[in-house]
């Protein structure tokens, strides 16, 4: 059976993160995140927009893709960030993994010394140590991807991110993982219309999945393949979704997106 995308950046990521455990120390990642206060709540964000009735978007941030190669040539994060910004963008999800998305985690750090926003790192997270790395660089949010991971290592990453005031997005592809997010009370559960195992987009995933996670607590976020305003509204007419995580569609029409008219 040949290795799926989903496996290959999963085995990539179990070296790269056991080197770093070597190099640098939790304590030493608990005294950088003592000395940084630019912390905003993800969370609390989106859920006061959802009391108002008002759609979110969580702008995606990243140079490439397995599925799309480079996305963006002069790729200058920061500056799409202070796009997203001046858009109304709610929160940013910033691609970290370095070497299938070309992305890193100083970006974030970059994007929150200038720009007034939460940001979800966006990343393969299997290690508990992640989510202090993630967060010594000024991440409000980390990614929880129940198809890369099991439910022992997703109940420590998600404890451990709540324990340090982190926001957290579980995000599922089916109907069996949609059932094992449930238990996560105070997570939002993305929806992603990709599978992340052949690379496919198709947005009826999250018509399939959402009659599953109606009573969840958090907000569900409809993930991937949205490709206009129309898809976007559709999607909440017929679900009541009113968050929605767009990366590809919107760095492609950086200057004249119409996505974020919906705001």
């Amino acid at each position: 059976m040949p290795e799926n995308i989903l496996e290959k950046i999963i085995k990539n990521k179990e070296k790269k993160v056991s080197l770093l455990k070597k190099s640098i120390s939790i304590e030493s990642l608990k005294e950088k995140i003592d000395k940084n206060k630019r912390f905003i709540n993800f969370k609390e964000k989106i859920k006061n927009n959802e009391t108002k009735n008002k759609i979110s978007i969580i702008a995606e941030i990243k140079k490439a893709s397995p599925s799309a190669g480079i996305i963006v040539e002069n790729y200058d994060p920061v500056n799409i960030a202070n796009i997203y910004n001046l858009n109304n963008a709610t929160c940013l999800s910033v691609l970290t993994e370095e070497d299938f998305f070309l992305g890193n985690l100083l970006h974030i750090s970059k994007i929150k010394q200038k720009i007034d926003l939460p940001v979800l790192c966006k990343d393969f997270f299997i290690d508990r140590f992640q989510v202090y790395l993630a967060k010594s660089y000024g991440a409000d949010a980390i990614l929880i991807i129940l198809a890369g991971v099991s439910d022992e290592v997703a109940n420590t990453l998600y404890e451990e991110a709540i324990k340090l005031d982190m926001s957290v997005i579980v995000e599922v592809h089916n109907v069996e993982e949609a059932k094992r997010a449930l238990k996560f009370n105070d997570a939002l559960i993305g929806i992603n219309n990709r599978n992340l195992k052949t690379l496919k987009t198709e947005i009826n995933t999250t018509y399939d999945i959402h009659s599953v996670l109606v009573k969840h607590s958090g907000p569900l976020i409809s993930e991937s393949g949205i490709k206009n305003k129309d898809e976007l509204l559709e999607i909440k007419n017929k679900t009541n979704i009113k968050t929605f995580l767009i990366g590809e569609s919107l760095l492609k029409n950086l200057e004249k997106n119409s996505i974020f008219s919906v705001l």
